[in-house]
Order: C-alpha cells, then sequence, then structure tokens
C-alpha cells in the first residue's frame, strides 16, 4: 500500500464489501487547492516524438571528456529554457484584464527528490535564469539541491494551521498570490519540467495540471527502429514529451514555431558544442 495514501485506522477488513477505511491526508488538499485553481486556465497540449540517440551520445562524450557527471534532465531543462529565452511571449503572465508582463530571465520549476521523514518527496526548485546556464551548471544545481536538507522546513510548520482554513480561504487567498506575476515568478517561476516516472521504459504521455504559461511533461521513453542521420535504419531512442500553453498568452503558431526550434536544440544537443 502506497505510504501516501493515508494511514489505516488498524481495524482488519470486515464486512460484505471488505474494505478498510483510511485518514486522507491532509497536505494532499493542497494539490486539490491547486488543480482548483489551475483548471481556470485555458490549456493547449502539444504531444511529440524526439529522437534523443545522438543526443545521448553526446551526454555520454561530455562526460567522458569532462570527468563530471551530466544528466538528460538538465540538458532537457537548459534546451528548454534557452529556446523559451529567444521568445519571452511564451512565459508571460496576465496582470489583469488588460496588461501582459514579459520576464527576460526563464526560471524553470523542476521537482527534485528528498527524502522527509524516511518517504522519498518531490520538492519543488526553481533554477534561476536558466537561459543563461549551461547544462553542467544546472546539473550541479539540481544535484545540490537534492542535498539540501528539508528546504521548504519552515513551511512545512506551518502547513496546519493552513490546512485547517477553510478551502474558500485558502483558494482564495492562492489566487490574489498568483494575480500578481512578480510574485508568482518569485514563488513557483515562469515554466516548468516534470518528469512522470510512471511511464517508464515505453511509449506514453503525460497531460499535466499546468500552473505557468508554459510546462514540459517528460513521458515515457522507448527504443525501436528509425532512420539514423547516415540514412540506415537502425535502433533509435524515442522519448515522449507533452509541450503545455497557457492559450490565454500563447497561441498556437508560436507554439508551433517554439517546438521546432526545441527539437532541433535537444535532437543536435547543440547546447553540448
Amino acid at each position: 500500500m502506497d505510504a501516501t495514501a493515508g494511514k489505516a485506522t488498524g481495524r482488519p477488513m470486515t464486512g460484505k464489501a471488505r474494505h478498510r477505511t483510511l485518514a486522507y491526508p491532509p497536505v494532499q488538499h493542497q494539490g486539490v487547492d491547486w488543480a482548483s485553481i489551475m483548471k481556470r486556465q485555458h490549456t493547449i497540449h502539444g504531444m511529440i516524438e524526439l529522437d534523443v540517440t545522438e543526443t545521448r551520445r553526446a551526454i555520454h562524450r561530455q562526460r567522458h571528456a569532462t570527468g563530471e557527471p551530466l544528466s538528460f534532465t538538465a540538458l532537457l531543462v537548459t534546451s528548454f529554457a534557452h529556446v523559451i529565452g529567444d521568445d519571452p511571449s511564451l512565459q508571460s503572465y496576465r496582470k489583469g484584464k488588460y496588461k501582459v508582463i514579459e520576464f527576460e530571465d526563464v526560471d524553470v520549476a523542476v521537482l527534485v527528490e528528498h527524502i522527509l521523514e524516511g518517504e522519498r518527496v518531490p520538492v519543488p526548485h526553481i533554477v534561476r535564469a536558466a537561459n543563461r546556464k549551461t547544462p553542467a551548471e544546472v546539473d550541479r544545481e539540481i544535484r545540490s539541491a537534492q542535498g539540501d536538507d528539508d528546504p521548504y522546513g519552515r513551511a512545512r510548520r506551518f502547513a496546519g494551521l493552513w490546512l485547517a482554513l477553510p478551502a474558500i480561504f485558502r483558494r482564495f487567498a492562492l489566487t490574489r498570490l498568483l494575480a500578481d506575476p512578480h510574485r508568482r515568478k518569485k514563488y513557483t517561476g515562469t515554466a516548468a519540467v516534470t518528469a512522470l516516472s510512471m511511464f517508464g521504459k515505453g511509449t506514453g504521455w503525460g497531460i499535466p495540471f499546468v500552473s505557468h504559461s508554459i510546462c514540459l511533461t517528460v513521458g515515457g521513453m522507448s527504443r525501436r527502429p528509425g532512420l539514423a542521420p547516415d540514412g540506415n535504419v537502425e535502433p533509435r531512442e524515442m522519448v515522449c514529451l507533452t509541450i503545455s500553453v497557457d492559450h490565454d498568452v500563447v497561441n498556437g503558431a508560436p507554439l508551433a514555431r517554439f517546438i521546432s526550434r526545441f527539437r532541433k536544440s535537444v535532437e543536435s544537443a547543440s547546447l553540448l558544442d
């Protein structure tokens, strides 16, 4: 049984339909609050596949040449940020009905796994100005963040009081917080990258709840025959990606152009040159 699902009452399963009553995890209410707010966002999704065979080979060559670790995720995050940096409108936030705020720096929110109270918990970390960093710098920052004891320890101490408030008040407060683009950038970043490890190996796309103007969801990875750069058919590594944008500020044509540039950046591993 998943440890995050709640604690059992200790009573054995009884009755006609055998069941067990669990306590609903209080922290889960926070996720429900976010989902309730984000469903107001008009999101469109682009589901693509990228041939990352040459990309992963380039990463291995980089590791061998420098003697330092470098993850595929770090390259994805950096490429994502650099391509967004070429068109800041992709990470715009609305301010009221008649204004849109564009930011020059691309602050990418990623989930970093921490061990908290004996459990593996994904904790948000914001890579500030990722469009001005190299893949190696982003990789070192993510690895460093994994070593933090509890980056949200202070906030967690007050979580009980916060969650004791009625949901309508919590959601109103979060809505007001996100209404200011500058506060939103400070606390959530301007873009997001999330990996759905549930897919593991094999084809699979994720459709996320989106709280940013643009979000990259990394799905499954598969290996199948494909066309190599030399024209031969050979096994190729393909990764499933979903790029989601807020349709209130990003239209389909800019999204299509972004996907084309992002595909070229990742498949060529140009940031490793």
